[in-house]
């Protein structure tokens, strides 16, 4: 993320990080912070997650923000409260009726203005923040894939790597080994700047 593109991201109207990712990205900094003097490696390797953390945060927004909505769409509360309500329950099964009564439509209006609104359907949606929620914990845990799956609610660790790949075309751990790789190839002045 680019200083323009820290610019852009406070300007839009979600300059507020999610508390969880706020969290992960204190305890990565605060690590790195500990860790500077005794082992130059492993603080660079926690700065480069958190920035990876943010990366990803951005683009997830980037890609949420279509302008205004448009006719038949929800309305704001409806989609805050329904994205609230799918980031609570990642790991759980999510049902479109349920997400349904969150908004307070039927069924089918709510999968049409749910569409009009995203761009998606309800369950790419829910995929999407699965993934993205993926991210975040490939990044700020040394957590097993198997275990990154099922925290995610996906069924088993090769339905997350096919959706994944999918995404992303890459693997989870390819994926994940790739952005730790980084740490060791950057000077850490490079990624303090």
């Amino acid at each position: 993320m680019t200083v323009t593109d820290t610019a852009d991201f406070e300007q839009s109207g979600e300059g507020v990080l999610p508390a969880e990712l706020a969290g992960s990205l204190i305890h990565l900094l605060e690590y790195a912070k500990r860790h500077l003097d005794q082992d130059r490696e492993k603080a660079k390797a926690s700065i480069t997650r958190a920035a990876s953390l943010l990366q990803v945060e951005f683009e997830r927004r980037n890609a949420d923000s279509d302008g205004e909505p448009s006719q038949g769409a929800l309305v704001a509360w409806q989609v805050n409260r329904v994205r609230a309500y799918v980031d609570d329950r990642l790991e759980t099964s999510i049902r479109i009726r349920d997400l349904a009564a969150v908004a307070r439509r039927s069924t089918a209006y709510f999968s049409r203005a749910f569409k009009a609104t995203f761009g998606e359907t309800p369950h790419a949606f829910i995929v999407g923040r699965r993934l993205n929620r993926a991210t975040e914990l490939m990044l700020t845990s040394d957590d097993p894939l198997s275990q990154v799956a099922l925290a995610c609610g996906f069924a088993d660790q090769a339905h997350l790597c096919k959706m994944f790949r999918q995404r992303h075309g890459q693997s989870p751990a390819a994926w994940r080994r790739q952005r730790r790789d980084i740490s060791s190839r950057t000077p850490l002045s490079d990624i303090a700047a």
